[in-house]
């Protein structure tokens, strides 16, 4: 009997290594998903590329930034070392001119520092420039939520972080959607939010927007 538990343990550490090693394995499905829509509908090459957590996913590109073929590759509950995993499939493989993330909220929520995400981000940017290196990153500060207002201090350190990162490099643009979110005593403005609290309504994704586009509409290179 001891032999067979033994025997059981060993093989459980053999056949599933990658998965012990690897906490992305848990995406495979999503990126098989935009792997199939791209054999389907290959999107353009050096266009503008979204990636990121569930906020990215949810986000109706198309009718916030009509006739402009957007990329949408977020993928909800992800951090930012989960793009770094995917990085081939999900960003180098279009070649993109420009690329907008939204990661690091639930980099805190799952117990990350600041310095940490920060870091994240600083490997995640010279990741893409080691290929592309001329391709502009925007970074899209983490949100202040009414569900997560209590972690909004540790966001907002990480912000801090990144922004500094961001003004030191001409290719990095943070982009500052935190601050039009917050209401006069400082607390995040409630009718930007779906039910949840956490994940934003029409009214969000159109302060999101307006912070956004002049970006891209200035990036015309």
């Amino acid at each position: 009997m001891r032999r067979l538990l033994f025997s059981a343990a060993l093989l459980a550490l053999i056949v599933s290594p990658a998965v012990a090693q690897n906490p992305s394995a848990k995406w495979e499905s999503a990126i098989q998903k935009f792997e199939q829509q791209d054999e389907q509908n290959p999107p353009p090459k050096e266009g503008v590329l979204f990636v990121g957590s569930s906020s990215i996913r949810m986000w109706d590109l198309n009718e916030s930034f009509p006739d402009k073929g957007y990329i949408n590759r977020g993928f909800g509950g992800s951090q930012i070392a989960d793009s770094i995993a995917y990085l081939d499939q999900l960003v180098l493989k279009h070649r993109p001119k420009v690329v907008l993330m939204y990661a690091g909220d639930n980099d805190i929520a799952a117990g990350k520092s600041p310095e940490t995400v920060a870091k994240d981000f600083q490997t995640f940017q010279q990741k893409v420039h080691a290929e592309l290196p001329e391709t502009r990153i925007m970074y899209i500060a983490i949100k202040p939520s009414l569900k997560r207002w209590e972690m909004y201090p540790k966001m907002a350190d990480a912000n801090k972080r990144i922004a500094k990162q961001c003004a030191a490099n001409p290719l990095l643009t943070y982009l500052d959607i935190a601050t039009p979110m917050l209401g006069e005593v400082g607390t995040p403005k409630p009718d930007l939010f779906a039910k949840d609290g956490l994940h934003l309504n029409k009214a969000g994704y159109e302060v999101w927007t307006k912070v956004i586009k002049p970006h891209l509409d200035t990036d015309r290179r």
